[in-house]
Formats: C-alpha cells, structure tokens, sequence
C-alpha cells in the first residue's frame, strides 16, 4: 500500500517542486477525471529534462536514454508495456495506457515532446541553424497548446487554425531569451548558427550589438504572436481554458517590457517574476484579457467538436 501511494505521489510532488504554477493550474483547472494524467505529463518530461541536463552525462549515455525513453513511447502505443520501466517511466506507461482516442492530442503532446527532448540531447554543446530551431520550437509549442487542450476543457470546441500554438510560440521566445545565459553554461545555444556568422560573433557575445539587434527581433517577433494567441484564446470556448491560456502568456509578457526598456541586453537573472509586483501584474494582465473576452462576447457560438490532429 505504501508503494502504491509514493507511485501516485510521484507526478504531483516532481509537478510541484519543478513549477508551482503548473502545479496549481492542473489542480484547479484542469478536468477532474484527467488531473492526475495531467501531473504525470508534466512530471514524465520534466524527470526526462532534469537526466538530460545532468552535468556528467556524456552524449552516447544521452542518445541511449532518449533512444530508451522513444522505445517505450512506440511500443506502449503497439500494445506493449516494458516490463523493466522505472519508477518515472511507468508514468509514461500510465499515460498511454490511459489514452483511448484515435489521433488524441495527449499522442501529439507525448510525440512532440519527445521529439524535443532527442533534439536537447543532440544539440548541446553544438551550434544549430535557424531551420533546427523553427522546428524545435514548432515541436514544443505544438506539444504544450495540445496538452493544454486536451486536459483543460477537454470536449470543449477549440478553433484550428494557424494561431493555434502562437501564444506558446511567444512564451518559447521569451523563455529562451530569458535563459540565455544558463543555457550557455550547460551548451545549449539558442542563437542560430546564421546570426552568429552574419554578425562575426559567438554565442557568449552576448553584450554585442550584432546578438541585441537579434533579441530584438525576436522580443517583436514574440509580442506579435502574444497579440494573436490572445486573440485566439478569445474564441476558445472553454472558460478554464482561456484562463490558463491567459495566465501563461501574462507569466512571459512582462519580459518583453524589461528587455525593451533595457535595450535588449540580456541578463543572467530575471528574480522580480517571483516578487509580489510582477505576480500582481500578471493577476491584473489576466484578469484583464478575461474581461476583454466577456466585453467582446466571445467566444461565438460554434459547433462543439474536438481538435483532430489530421486537419493539422
């Protein structure tokens, strides 16, 4: 009995410890039925990220853990459960054991997030080209708007189209940008190779003017697709799920504002997200973007259906 309570305890204790954000979205937002799938998403890649970045591992012990880890993926989806999975890989298991629909976007959320995960454990310690990087971040926020979908407001309708995933497209932005320096410590570079050369620069120049003309870019690029992910978020049906929708963009959107008015020079450590004043103008950013919803009258009224991963 004890064994069985610390596995059930696993997912919402790694949840927790890692982002009390997260933790307290699922609690309170996400479906009943599917909170605890829901901890175990989060937890699963979370465990999978902390091995990958492990300081001593080399690169072969990575790409045979991540082989291992997409190995366990395929087979659970053919049928068939490893017997010799882990305490943390039988989170996965669970998963899948659990996922019943043809296409779901739990399938979409676990592929694509994998596939982030093969794409860490080859990239560090190389630089990568702008093409790499579009797809890593197409895979991730592709993988984190499903997820979002499929355990808040699950049977709600959703509009598919092509600013599905911009929000979380923009907060991948924002948190690479935020990040730079400990990724740089740990070889993961975030700059594509192109910039690098174009400007004669390397990816620790990050003072240069060639490397802040580059955040710039994308600190643009990153509010234009908040401005329509909000804007998405308004048709979203489900009211729990426009507020975590919401709630995320508002916990990136203030970055921007300190990058510009520190002009776009980056810096080691962003500590005022976690002090009252940033949490009290998210809370206001997010209260306001509801607002906006209800003075607006959306979402229409549409159809009820699911997302199907084929119009993707």
């Amino acid at each position: 009995m004890k064994t069985t309570n610390s596995n059930q305890q696993l997912a919402p204790s790694i949840t927790k410890a890692a982002s009390r954000q997260t933790y307290y979205t699922i609690r309170f937002l996400a479906d009943r039925e599917l909170v605890t799938d829901a901890y175990r998403a989060y937890a699963y890649f979370r465990w999978v990220d902390d091995v990958l970045d492990t300081e001593t591992g080399s690169r072969s012990e990575r790409s045979v853990f991540i082989n291992r880890q997409t190995s366990i993926l395929e087979k659970c989806y053919r049928g068939v459960s490893p017997r010799d999975a882990n305490i943390q890989e039988k989170m996965l298991v669970e998963l899948i054991r659990n996922d019943t629909e043809t296409n779901s976007g739990l399938q979409y959320y676990l592929r694509n997030m994998m596939a982030v995960m093969a794409f860490d454990a080859d990239r560090r310690g190389r630089l990568i080209s702008q093409a790499e990087l579009n797809e890593y971040t197409r895979c991730l926020a592709g993988a984190v708007a499903e997820a979002m979908h499929y355990f808040i407001g699950h049977d709600c309708y959703s509009p598919n189209n092509e600013t599905r995933y911009l929000a979380v497209t923009a907060a991948h932005i924002t948190h690479m940008l935020r990040d730079t320096f400990d990724d740089v410590q740990a070889g993961y570079f975030n700059i594509p190779r192109e910039v690098l050369d174009a400007g004669r620069i390397t990816p620790e120049d990050v003072e240069s003017d060639a490397y802040r003309l580059w955040v710039q870019s994308r600190v643009r690029l990153a509010r234009t697709y908040f401005k329509m992910g909000r804007e998405y978020l308004m048709q979203v049906e489900n009211p729990r799920c426009r507020l975590a929708g919401f709630a995320y963009t508002a916990r990136f959107e203030w970055l921007l504002d300190t990058m510009e008015q520190e002009g776009y020079c980056l810096r080691t450590r962003y500590d005022e997200r976690k002090s009252f004043k940033t949490g009290l103008r998210m809370s206001l950013d997010t209260l306001s973007s509801i607002v906006n919803v209800r003075g607006t009258g959306a979402p229409q009224t549409v159809p009820m259906r699911k997302h199907s991963l084929r119009e993707s």
